[in-house]
C-alpha cells in the first residue's frame, strides 16, 4: 500500500477525482466501440462534449452575475459526472439533447441559486438530474455503475478517492445501513437477488465512492458524517417509499445535503489580509480580517480559495489548518514555503494588504477532547505545529490549565514556528514543551538534540501510557509515530492524527 499513500499524498483531491473521472470515460469509450455497451463511442463523445460546454458556460455566466470567483475544475468534475450518470444520446436526439442540457444549466445554476451566505447546499449533479426527473421526467440511468465492464474500475477509482480522503467511516456508514434496510424490505424468501441487483445493476458503487464523498456538501465531524451516510444510505434503499412515491438514488443524496446544511458552519467568509510576517526560517503567518465571526473548534481545517491565473495542476483551492484560536478576532494562516512553489503559494505569497480569499468547508475531527481531566502529548513535525498553535492560544485564552506537553521537532531552531505562544503557555498554563532539533550543528541550551524517539518520550513523558496523543506533520511522520506509539503500548483509542482531503 506504501507507493499508493506515496501517489496519493501527491495529488490533490480535486485533481484525483477529475482526472479518475476522465479516465472512465476514456475506458467507457473503449467498452462501447468494442460492444460492450448500449451505445457507440461518437454519442458518449458528443454528450460529454455538450454537457461540459454548457456547465462552463453556465458557470461563467452566474459567477460574472454573483462576482464569484469561478472553479474551473469544479465545473469540469460536475460536467463528467453528469456524463457518467446521464445515457449518452445521438446529435439528432433533440429530447435527449434537451435532458442534458437543462440537467447541465440547473446543476451549475444551483450553486448559485440555491446557496445560502455563499455556501451551496446541494451536490450539483443531484440536483440537476433530479430536477429533471420532476420537470422533463427523464431520470439518470447510472450507467456507469450499471455496466459490468466498467465496474472493476468504478470500485479501484473509488477505493482511491476514498483512500485519499480517509472517509471510510461515510461509505462504511451508507453500505451498512442501506444493505439492512434493502434485506428488511425485501420479498420474504428472496434476500439474495436485491443485494446482487444492488452490487451490480444500480448507482451504489458510484454514488458512494465519489458523489457521497464530495467535501463541500460533507459535515464538518464524524459522527455527523456517519449520520448523514446513514441517512442518504437508508433512503438509497429502492424499496423505501412514501406511498406511491419512490426515492431515487440523487433525491436520496439531496435529502441528506438538508442535513448536512443545517448541522454544518453557515456560509463563505471572505478573508481580507491585514499582514504578513515571517514566523521561522521559510515560513510565513498571513493574517487576516473575516466579513463575519468564523465558528470553530481549535484544531480544525477549512478550505482556502484563491482565484488566480494560470493556476497549475493542483487548483486554486487549498485546505489549511486554522491556525488562530476560535477566541481570537482573526484568521491566522500559517504556511511553509518550498522550491518550487504551487501557483497557489505564489498567489498568496503575491497578496497585498486589503486583498481578499473566500473560505468554506470548515471541518475536522483533530480537536481537544471535552473532558478536561484528560492528559495530553503534542507531536508536530515542521509546520504541521499549527493546529497545536490553535489549541494552545485557546488553552492560554480561557485560562485552560490541562496537562500537556508539546514535542516539537524541527531541522534547526530557525526553523521553529510560534515559540511565543508557547513559551507563554508554559509561564500561563503550565504547559511543558520539548524542541528537537535533528540538524543544529552545535546543541543549544534548553533544546533536544537530536530526533524525537521512544527514548525521548519516556524520558519527558513518563506517564505515557495514561495520555492521548496528537500527531500533526508530513504523512511518513505521522505514520512512523503511530506504529511507534502502538509498540510502545498506547491504544490506538489514545492516538489522533491531523487529516485533511489535501495538501498544499
Amino acid at each position: 500500500m506504501k507507493f499508493i499513500d506515496d501517489f496519493l499524498n501527491k495529488i490533490t483531491m480535486y485533481r484525483l477525482v477529475l482526472q479518475y473521472l476522465a479516465v472512465l470515460l476514456i475506458a467507457a469509450a473503449f467498452a462501447s466501440f468494442f460492444g460492450l455497451l448500449s451505445f457507440n463511442p461518437a454519442n458518449l463523445a458528443f454528450s460529454t462534449l455538450l454537457i461540459l460546454a454548457t456547465c462552463w458556460l453556465t458557470n461563467a455566466l452566474f459567477a460574472r452575475v454573483f462576482s464569484a470567483e469561478p472553479n474551473v475544475e469544479s465545473v469540469y468534475i460536475t460536467g463528467l459526472i453528469l456524463a457518467l450518470i446521464i445515457t449518452p444520446v445521438s446529435p439528432d436526439n433533440y429530447a435527449g439533447i434537451g435532458f442534458l442540457i437543462f440537467a447541465s444549466v440547473w446543476a451549475m445554476a444551483s450553486k448559485y441559486i440555491f446557496a445560502l451566505e455563499k455556501k451551496h447546499i446541494f451536490n450539483p449533479a443531484a440536483f440537476g438530474v433530479t430536477l429533471s426527473a420532476f420537470l422533463l421526467n427523464q431520470s439518470a440511468t447510472w450507467w456507469i455503475s450499471g455496466s459490468m465492464a466498467l465496474l472493476p474500475l468504478v470500485i479501484l477509482g473509488g477505493f482511491l478517492i476514498v483512500r485519499k480522503i480517509r472517509r471510510e467511516d461515510l461509505v462504511a456508514s451508507f453500505t451498512l445501513v442501506a444493505f439492512a434496510t434493502i434485506l428488511a424490505t425485501a420479498p420474504t424468501g428472496n434476500l439474495v437477488t436485491p443485494v446482487l441487483q444492488t452490487l451490480s445493476h444500480s448507482a451504489f458503487f458510484f454514488l458512494a465512492l465519489v458523489m457521497l464523498t464530495e467535501p463541500l456538501t460533507m459535515p464538518p465531524s464524524r459522527w455527523l458524517r456517519v449520520t448523514y451516510a446513514a441517512i442518504v444510505g437508508f433512503l438509497f434503499a429502492p424499496n423505501i417509499h412514501l406511498g406511491s412515491f419512490y426515492f431515487s438514488p440523487e433525491l436520496a443524496l439531496l435529502i441528506g445535503n438538508v442535513f448536512v446544511y443545517a448541522v454544518s458552519p453557515k456560509g463563505r467568509p471572505i478573508l481580507t489580509l491585514v499582514q504578513r510576517s515571517k514566523i521561522a526560517e521559510g515560513t510565513y503567518e498571513f493574517i487576516f480580517a473575516p466579513d463575519r465571526p468564523l465558528r470553530f473548534k481549535a484544531g480544525q481545517y477549512m478550505e482556502w480559495t484563491l482565484g488566480h491565473r494560470f493556476a497549475d495542476d493542483r487548483g486554486n483551492r487549498r485546505f489549511f489548518t486554522i491556525a488562530s484560536s476560535p477566541t481570537e478576532k482573526v484568521v491566522r494562516l500559517g504556511v511553509k514555503f518550498y522550491a518550487p512553489e504551487s501557483s497557489f503559494k505564489r498567489a498568496l505569497w503575491s497578496m497585498r494588504a486589503n486583498e481578499s480569499l473566500s473560505a468554506s468547508h470548515i471541518a475536522g475531527d483533530f480537536v481537544l477532547p471535552n473532558d478536561k481531566k484528560k492528559k495530553l502529548v503534542f507531536i508536530a513535525g515542521g509546520i504541521g505545529v499549527t493546529p497545536f498553535r490553535s489549541m494552545v492560544q485557546y488553552l492560554i485564552d480561557t485560562k485552560d490549565t490541562r496537562p500537556v506537553t508539546l514535542l516539537y521537532s524541527n531541522k534547526t531552531a530557525s526553523e521553529v514556528a510560534y515559540r511565543n505562544v508557547f513559551d507563554r503557555a508554559a509561564q500561563e498554563i503550565g504547559m511543558k514543551t520539548v524542541y528537537a532539533l535533528t540538524d543544529e550543528p552545535v546543541p543549544l541550551l534548553g533544546t533536544h538534540n537530536g530526533f524525537i524517539d521512544r527514548a525521548l518520550i519516556e524520558q519527558e513523558v513518563p506517564d505515557y501510557k495514561e495520555r492521548v496523543f496528537y500527531i500533526s506533520g508530513p504523512h511518513g511522520m505521522v505514520t512512523a509515530f503511530e506504529k511507534m506509539l502502538r509498540d510502545m503500548g498506547v491504544s490506538r483509542f489514545n492516538i489522533k492524527t491531523d487529516y485533511f482531503p489535501g495538501f498544499a
